[in-house]
């Protein structure tokens, strides 16, 4: 049986601890990063060490960034009155590149998911309630449309209902350029159920 050197063992170990990535998908990287030139493999290992040290959390929002407060808090033309929730920074990234959008974000650092441990008080709900004064008019719930993200916007929609805050839900349904044979019917519902006046 092969046996690699410690080295790569240690790495292969360490690649296999992120998401989506199984040992035999870190064996690949492991011996890829083997083949590249030194000067590419330091470069992926210093910009490893530069996300650690330089890149923390928005002390506002829990968005990820190398100042606090974010480029998005500090952005004086950002509309106060609308705080859109997101799960994760990733989302966050995804909504403000559509620029449909141009206020204020918080990311809750993950869903409500029972399954997995994860309860309200895991989340940064406390920390959303508390942004909220008078000038905040609306809350966008921009949760995944999956079962805990479902979860997470209903139990959202029940703290925010007695502030008397208008809070409303991100429209789901079919992507453009597809096809209504190939959507799933729950898709379909989620459509009709965000169809709009033309």
């Amino acid at each position: 049986m092969f046996k690699s050197s410690e080295a790569v063992e240690k790495l292969i170990t360490n690649l296999s601890r992120l998401p989506g990535i199984g040992r035999k998908t870190a064996g690949r990287l492991a011996f890829h990063l083997l083949k590249v030139p030194k000067e590419e493999a330091l470069e992926l290992a210093a910009a490893i060490t530069d996300i650690k040290e330089k890149v923390g959390f928005c002390s506002i929002c829990n968005n990820i960034s190398e100042s606090d407060p974010c480029y998005i808090c500090a952005n004086p033309d950002r509309k106060t009155d609308t705080i859109c929730v997101v799960e994760e920074a990733v989302d966050l990234a995804a909504l403000d590149r559509a620029e449909g959008y141009n206020g204020l974000y918080h990311v809750l650092g993950g869903r409500i998911s029972p399954l997995d441990g994860i309860g309200p008080d895991d989340l940064k709900i406390k920390e959303l309630l508390a942004r909220i004064d008078s000038k905040v008019k609306e809350i966008i719930i921009a949760t995944n449309p999956n079962v805990e993200g479902e979860a997470t916007a209903l139990y959202l929609a029940r703290l925010l209902k007695p502030l008397g805050i208008r809070t409303t839900r991100i429209a789901r349904g079919l992507p453009v350029g597809s096809d209504l044979e190939y959507a799933d019917g729950m898709t379909i519902s989620r459509a009709l159920e965000g169809r709009q006046e033309i």
